[in-house]
């Protein structure tokens, strides 16, 4: 049955960009729009057709491939065959060289658009956009009116200057429109914005080649920008921004590869599409996941059903740049290798393989669509990140260039140290061994390929495991200290020096998610003639595996309130797994200004060390946060019984609160080491201790969190944690000298202030505004008109007692600067509680 595709769009998330990246840390993405009409040069005479040898003489350098490409003198001319009318194609934009504190590098991709030639009247050649999607089968009455419903903008017009000899293709002039300022060959105006550039400059922008390849033309240009502002160092120095910027017009299959329909239980990239049929009583979302095309021989068809594994009919191949330092190609090759055996879980073996480029072969070239490379850059930038470009028609994985910065290993290094220098002396250098940085590589590795392979992050995969065994050798050695090596799970902090863990329950590793996922996405399924007949059978395997094995639960990319969910963190309680980490922390922090010596050099790598400790117990701390009015989330289909939304128990939540309250806000001393603070700065480690605690004051009183614990008590009662309850809790923490009468030092005063100052804002933070409250609340959504309505009179109660309670304090302390303290705290809450800040509104 024929398709009819009429548009294409790109969203993010599940209705993700077609071409897919994520990277080993995160960075926002804003949305791309759909491009705009450049303003090509065209002849101001009436275009004539001349003959194939005026336009492509005998001067021209030629190149065949996508594009037949000729260059004559400092003209390009693209060749494009009449077969290649209407047919799409994805332009793929990315940096190919940046400058210095852009924050994106060579090789990052920044814009994809679906684009087709199509030919138009008066000798003309339009380039079309498909902007939107919308299909219906050909078969179907609807299909008429989708078609006639849209309309695809003529992103640009090329008069025809010649058609080739047998008229089989026409040649065109892209010289002007190469370097034009278009969003498909540049940046568009959120790129530019992002960047602080004005218009693009002509006299110092120009193409610096075009290359053909049998499935991908390559336009390099170099593009000069007016800089608004100095945000960048070239801006500063020079006025102007100068980047290199890489299309890609890669041709998309002619033979769609048969779809698999989005699951939210297992975690894929995914594009979507709206579908028209006749028997629709409403208009349907067809969302569809990104994957190679796994295939099995003709020949290896009969063995493959009787289960035994087999080669497919084209292997996933990624080459290694050979840029690359070539100590660590090994490590890169074994973390791309590492795949192969959850490619047999789908039921093929040697799937995927990483191999060195060939650098004797001039016929190869890292520019070519048909090769998938991990690229290597000189970047003081510390990540690694691994795209996928994909067929937005279908999902199906076209190829891959993987983002890899050399600095990458700092980060690395500093990661291990902190998290594991308690129990594996070779974490314990400020240089580590070869063969540790390489397996350290080899683990970055694998977790970036897998995104190449279409499967996002699942944060919640280390939630599975008890925190328990995460200290139990044998098992955690055997079972891994996260199932998924796509989980933010980076080492096994929880572990303790007496338990004698080695490196194989201490590393991630690709596990028994990986495998599934890889499983669900990539085994063919045999004897179904559609998509929709495969999601029902997969549904099915699904709901069994799922029951069998709760290990295989994909839980998101920690973006929403689970507090299973979440980067960084290990085992089922955030506050047994904080307590241990917290516990190997005091052991290493000590440590740490032997373990960076270098002699000759100064106390820069301890600073940096110092910070990371510091950091490390900041995300210990937010890992417990997230389950105050955390709401738990298991994505289930109707054959699953229970609920799919389920807030965290009220046991778990004060659990959090005391953790907040014993190891954060009672001052954590063993961070101030006199030793290492008269190395760096005493001031920094007081600095660094107040600047978290104020963080955490903010997480744990934000409305955000307090409008969810509202919600949670009003649905489900007496059980919930109530919002007078949550803030008596924190504040018989952070004022315990009060009751008890003692003295209070100076890190518990600017902790105090900190936490008085957050509930005064909380008080009053719409009365800033002017007007009667009628006009106030007009400008409110009906969310903020709860929280106005209820967070008023609670955070005024609250204040109130804790007036009573310094109150009471004055009189008990002995202590002059803590009378001092207390007077003035006192002072500040009169000076609110006494005035009303809208007039006419009596408190």
């Amino acid at each position: 049955m024929k398709v009819r595709y009429f548009f294409l769009a790109f969203a993010i998330g599940i209705f993700g960009l077609s071409v897919q990246s994520c990277s080993i840390l995160r960075k926002k993405k804003k949305p791309l729009p759909v491009a705009t009409s450049p303003k090509p040069k065209v002849d101001s005479v009436k275009n004539a057709l001349k003959s194939y040898a005026e336009v492509i003489t005998s001067k021209a350098i030629s190149q065949k491939g996508l594009f037949i490409v000729h260059r004559v003198a400092d003209k390009y001319f693209f060749e494009i065959p009449n077969t290649l009318m209407k047919k799409e194609i994805l332009a793929v934009n990315r940096l190919s060289k940046s400058t210095p504190g852009a924050g994106n590098y060579g090789g990052e991709q920044v814009g994809a658009r679906i684009v087709y030639w199509e030919l138009g009247p008066s000798n003309k050649l339009f380039l079309k956009v498909s902007a939107t999607v919308s299909i219906a089968d050909s078969t179907d009455m609807i299909s008429k009116a989708v078609a006639s419903s849209n309309l695809n903008p003529i992103m640009a017009a090329f008069p025809i200057k010649a058609k080739s000899k047998d008229s089989s293709a026409v040649v065109i002039d892209v010289t002007d429109f190469l370097i034009s300022e278009t969003p498909l060959l540049s940046f568009d105006s959120e790129n530019k914005k992002a960047y602080n550039l004005g218009a693009q400059i002509a006299d110092r922008s120009y193409i610096e080649s075009v290359k053909s390849f049998p499935i991908n033309t390559e336009v390099k240009s170099i593009r000069t920008y007016n800089a608004i502002g100095g945000k960048l160092p070239a801006a500063s120095e020079a006025g102007v921004v100068t980047l290199g910027m890489n299309t890609s017009f890669v041709k998309l299959p002619e033979n769609p590869m048969r779809k698999r329909i989005y699951d939210a239980r297992v975690g894929f990239f995914a594009s979507t599409n709206i579908r028209y049929k006749d028997e629709q009583q409403r208009v349907e979302q067809e969302v569809f996941v990104h994957r190679w095309r796994l295939e099995p021989k003709e020949e290896d068809l009969e063995r493959f059903k009787k289960g035994e594994l087999v080669e497919p009919k084209k292997q996933i191949v990624y080459y290694i740049d050979p840029a690359t330092p070539k100590k660590w190609r090994p490590y890169l090759i074994a973390g791309i290798n590492d795949w192969q055996k959850a490619f047999e879980q789908a039921g093929f073996k040697n799937a995927i393989i990483g191999k060195e480029w060939p650098e004797a072969d001039t016929t190869m070239s890292l520019d070519d669509a048909r090769f998938s490379v991990i690229r290597y850059f000189a970047s003081p930038q510390q990540n690694a990140y691994g795209p996928n470009i994909a067929d937005p028609r279908t999902g199906e994985i076209l190829e891959s260039h993987v983002g890899w910065y050399h600095n990458v290993m700092n980060l690395v290094h500093r990661w291990y140290m902190i998290q594991a220098g308690a129990i594996d002396p070779k974490a314990r250098k400020n240089k580590f061994d070869d063969e540790l940085m390489g397996q350290l590589i080899r683990f970055v590795s694998s977790h970036e390929i897998g995104h190449t392979l279409g499967l996002r992050h699942n944060m919640g995969a280390s939630s599975t495991v008890p925190v328990e065994k995460l200290r139990d050798k044998k098992w955690v050695e055997a079972n891994g200290h996260t199932p998924s090596i796509m989980d933010y799970a980076r080492f096994n902090y929880v572990a303790q020096p007496e338990d004698h863990i080695s490196e194989a329950g201490i590393f991630p590793r690709i596990n028994d998610y990986d495998k599934w996922a890889i499983q669900w996405g990539y085994k063919p399924i045999l004897g179904t003639s559609n998509a929709q007949e495969d999601k029902r059978i997969l549904n099915k395997i699904t709901i069994d595996s799922l029951a069998a094995n709760k290990r295989l639960w994909f839980g998101g990319e920690g973006r929403d309130f689970d507090p299973r969910s979440q980067a960084e963190d290990l085992g089922d309680d955030a506050v047994k797994a904080s307590q241990y980490g917290i516990k190997n922390l005091k052991r290493i922090v000590p440590q740490l200004i032997y373990w960076t010596r270098e002699d000759g050099e100064d106390y820069t790598d301890l600073k940096e060390m110092y910070k990371e400790a510091v950091g490390q117990l900041s995300r210990y701390s937010y890992h417990v946060i997230k389950s105050l009015g955390g709401v738990s989330i298991t994505e289930k289909t109707y054959e699953q019984s229970g609920a799919v939304y389920k807030p965290v128990s009220l046991a778990q939540q004060k659990k959090a609160i005391k953790f907040i309250n014993d190891e954060i806000f009672t001052t954590p001393k063993w961070l101030l080491d006199e030793q290492i603070l008269n190395k760096i700065d005493p001031k920094y480690g007081f600095g660094e201790v107040e600047s978290l605690q104020r963080g955490v004051i903010a997480a744990v009183t934000s409305q955000s969190r307090l409008y969810r614990m509202m919600v949670n008590i009003r649905d489900n009662g007496k059980g919930s944690y109530s919002p007078q309850q949550w803030l008596n809790d924190l504040k018989a923490g952070i004022f315990s000298e009060i009751k008890a009468g003692k003295n209070i030092d100076s890190y518990r005063m600017a902790l105090q202030k900190i936490y008085v100052g957050s509930i005064i804002t909380m008080y009053n933070k719409r009365f800033a505004q002017q007007g009667s409250l009628d006009n106030i609340l007009a400008g409110l959504t009906a969310t903020e008109i709860l929280l106005y309505s209820n967070v008023k009179p609670l955070a005024f109660a609250h204040l109130k007692d804790l007036r009573k309670d310094i109150v009471a304090g004055i009189g008990k302390t002995r202590d002059s600067d803590s009378r001092i303290h207390l007077l003035y705290l006192n002072q500040m809450l009169d000076k609110i509680l006494t005035e009303s800040p809208i007039p006419g509104l009596n408190y």
